[in-house]
Order: structure tokens, then C-alpha cells, then sequence
């Protein structure tokens, strides 16, 4: 097919991506998050069996959307309904863990791309995708509902019993406690759309929204789609070599997304995302270079090697798992499965222009150009989150939503640390 075909293929998946995030957050917060879940997962099958066995390409780029929603629905449920359930003490690796499964699914995905890459066989590369969406409906059906959304629904019973389940160091006093908790939080806050522009939650919202749209505009998903065009460009000079050099990416994406599980509860959310900022604007501005200077084709290729890791190491230490944390987190229970659907729309949508704007931004501008404009992206997410993100770290999520209530009407500058709290 054409590279027009290819690309409308593509971003029928980021289009149908962007309207999954849009539609479920108020179904989460109707029918609940595990509903929603096996409805992704329903998604999933249904999406990627019709691509296996698509007759022409029109339906091809159907099959590809339902695919996308599927992807939208769970991108936007999985870190709500993981942040929900975990204990505050354990949220922040927990709700990383979305973002390993986001990461060895991309490594997959390029060892499928090496193996099937001289067949040319993609019914088997997109029909293989049924695996894991069988194995995520059987496993929903082990799954408990989230304790907040039965408290917000008037079942605080079934909330207990939840609690009790997923936290057994828990005593029966903490549990009544934190059920109360989560009622007393829910009575606080309007239940509309209008509820996302009030002034408690309009902070939040800011950031969840700016941190979904600076995940994408600092370049992530032009090395994720683009990393062998971009190892061919610096030298590489068969398909098999960038494909992989572009394993090696997902190998450090995954190992460094291991890491961040381990620290971010120990060093905070702030301490990784600013760190690994530095290191993507750093490794932005040397890719800049390798393709700027006039150096030969095997210094530029082992450069372009070297930074494409640290970025992608920085990325998955920092930006990457935190903001799906942050977006979790700080909105209240009443809208959050609606907060989290604006942020997660954002950052699909951006996702899209990124994608998209990347080879025009190449031919146009330059490559060296392109990477600096990530770049300067990169640096003003840096002074976003230094001035406006708070710490979250040890704090339950009614303890965050008080803290935007403190808030209220303030102008001093946000909190940095992060206050240890019951589980």
C-alpha cells in the first residue's frame, strides 16, 4: 500500500483513540471501572480480529478505529482504576505498572516487526493482538470494583469488602475510616461537566491537560513510530539494523520504566520528572547535533544510537510513567473518570498532530531543527512542573483533594513535598 494509505490506516487508530478517551470517562463514572474495562477489552477482539481478516482497506481503517477506542477506553481506565484501588503507600509503582505494560507492549510489538518483517504477512502481526485482549477479559472477571466508586454509588458495604481484599494490613478501624473518607470527599463536589471548571478542580485540570499535551510535544512517539526511519537517516543501511537498534530503544524503555516503578514512591513524582526532563532536553539538543554537523555517516549513526537511549531512558524514568500517576490522582472521585477523559483526549490528540507534523517538520525544517524544537518543548515542561505540579507522594487521594481545596483562592506557590500518610 501507499504511504498515504499507510498513514490513514495509522491514524485511524490515534482518531479512534482520542474519541475511546472522550465517551469513557462518563461511562466509568456511570457504570463503573471495571464495566469499562472489559468493554476495551471487548474492543480489543472485536478490532483486532476484523483487521486480521479485513477484505480491503476501507475496512481495514474501520477495524484499525475500533482498535483505537479500545486503546482511548483502556489508556484512560487502567491508571484511574489501579490508583482507585491501591494503597496510597504503594499507588505511585502500582499505577506505574500501566505504564510498563505500555512499554513491553511497544517492545513486542518490535520483536513481532523483526519476525514477520520479510514475510510481509500483517494479517498474522495485527491478528496475534487477540492474545492479550482475551487474556485482559478473562483476567477483568477476577477483578474487584473500585472501593471509591461503590462509595460514591451508595454501596459502602461492598467498598469494605474490597478494601479488606486489595489491603490486608488494614484494620477494620482504618477501613470504616477511609470509607467515610471517601464519602465525606464525594459530598463536596458538583457531579456535572460544569464541576471540571470550579475553582478546586480547575488547578488539576490545568495540569493533568498541560502534562498530556507536553508528553507529546517533547517528542516521544516520533522515536516510538519513527525510530527505524530515524536510525536509517543517521546511517543505518539495512531495515534490519535500525529495526534492531529500535529493539535496543524498547529494552532501555522497559528496564528504565522498571526503575521508576522503584523510585517513585521512594523519591516522589516531582524528583523523577524533573530529573528526566533534564536528561530529554539534553539528549534532544545532541541528537540536534549528530544530524547538524558534518561528521561521517558511522559517527552520526553512533551518536544518534547514544542519544536516542538516553532519551528514551529519561522519558521512561520521568514523563512517561508520572503523568498517567498524576492524572490519576489529583482529580476528585465524583469527576475524575471526566477529568481524566479531557487529559487523556489531550494527550491523544496531540499524539495525533505529533505524528502526523513529524516527517513535514523533517523536510522542512531539517532533522536537527526538528529534535531542537522538541527541545525547547522539553524545557518549558521543565519550568511547568518546577512552578505549578505539587507532590502527591504518601498522600490518599481525599488527602490530595483537600489540598486543592486548601488551595482555593491562593497565590502563594505550591507545596513540594509530599506529607507521609496512612495507607
Amino acid at each position: 500500500i501507499s504511504p498515504f494509505v499507510q498513514e490513514v490506516v495509522t491514524s485511524g487508530v490515534l482518531v479512534g483513540a482520542v474519541i475511546g478517551a472522550a465517551v469513557s470517562g462518563r461511562l466509568a463514572d456511570a457504570i463503573g471501572r471495571r464495566r469499562m474495562i472489559l468493554a476495551a477489552a471487548v474492543l480489543f477482539i472485536i478490532g483486532v480480529v476484523g483487521s486480521a481478516f479485513a477484505p480491503n482497506v476501507p475496512a481495514l481503517v474501520v477495524t484499525r478505529g475500533i482498535v483505537g477506542l479500545g486503546i482511548g477506553v483502556s489508556s484512560m481506565i487502567g491508571p484511574l482504576y489501579i490508583s482507585e484501588v491501591a494503597p496510597a503507600r504503594m499507588r505511585g509503582g502500582l499505577v506505574s505498572l500501566n505504564q510498563l505494560a505500555i512499554t513491553s507492549g511497544i517492545l513486542l510489538s518490535y520483536l513481532v516487526n523483526l519476525a514477520f518483517a520479510g514475510s510481509g504477512d500483517w494479517r498474522w502481526m495485527f491478528g496475534l493482538g487477540v492474545i492479550p485482549a482475551l487474556i485482559l477479559g478473562f483476567g477483568v472477571t477476577f477483578m474487584p470494583e473500585s472501593p471509591r466508586w461503590l462509595v460514591d454509588h451508595g454501596r459502602s458495604d461492598e467498598a469494605k469488602t474490597v478494601l479488606a481484599r486489595v489491603d490486608p494490613e488494614l484494620s477494620a478501624a482504618n477501613i470504616t475510616q477511609t470509607v467515610r473518607d471517601i464519602a465525606g470527599s464525594t459530598k463536596q463536589e458538583r457531579r456535572d461537566l460544569g464541576a471540571l471548571l470550579a475553582p478546586t478542580i480547575r488547578p488539576a485540570l490545568l495540569i493533568g491537560v498541560a502534562l498530556a499535551i507536553f508528553q507529546q510535544i517533547t517528542g516521544i512517539n516520533t522515536i516510538i513510530y519513527y525510530a527505524p526511519t530515524i536510525f536509517q537517516l543517521a546511517g543505518f543501511q539495512s531495515a534490519t539494523a535500525s529495526i534492531f537498534a529500535t529493539i535496543g530503544v524498547g529494552v532501555v524503555n522497559v528496564l528504565m520504566t522498571i526503575v521508576a516503578i522503584r523510585l517513585v514512591d521512594r523519591v516522589g513524582r516531582r524528583v523523577l520528572l524533573l530529573s528526566g526532563l533534564v536528561g530529554m532536553a539534553a539528549s534532544l539538543a545532541v541528537l540536534g547535533l549528530a544530524f547538524a554537523l558534518p561528521v561521517a555517516r558511522q559517527q552520526t549513526a553512533a551518536i544518534t544510537v547514544v542519544g536516542l537511549l538516553i532519551y528514551i531512558a529519561s522519558f521512561a524514568v520521568g514523563l512517561g510513567p508520572v503523568f498517567w500517576l498524576m492524572i490519576s490522582e489529583i482529580y476528585p472521585v465524583t469527576v475524575r473518570g471526566s477529568a481524566m477523559s479531557v487529559a487523556t483526549v489531550a494527550n491523544w490528540g496531540a499524539n495525533l498532530v505529533v505524528a502526523l507534523t513529524f516527517l513535514t517538520l523533517v523536510q522542512r525544517l531539517g532533522t536537527a531543527p526538528t529534535f531542537w524544537l522538541y527541545g525547547v518543548f522539553t524545557v518549558v515542561t521543565w519550568v511547568f512542573v518546577q512552578r505549578l505540579m505539587p507532590e502527591t507522594k504518601g498522600r490518599t487521594l481525599e488527602q490530595i483533594q483537600q489540598f486543592w481545596h486548601e488551595r482555593m483562592g491562593s497565590t502563594t506557590p505550591v507545596s513540594t513535598k509530599g506529607t507521609a500518610r496512612r495507607a
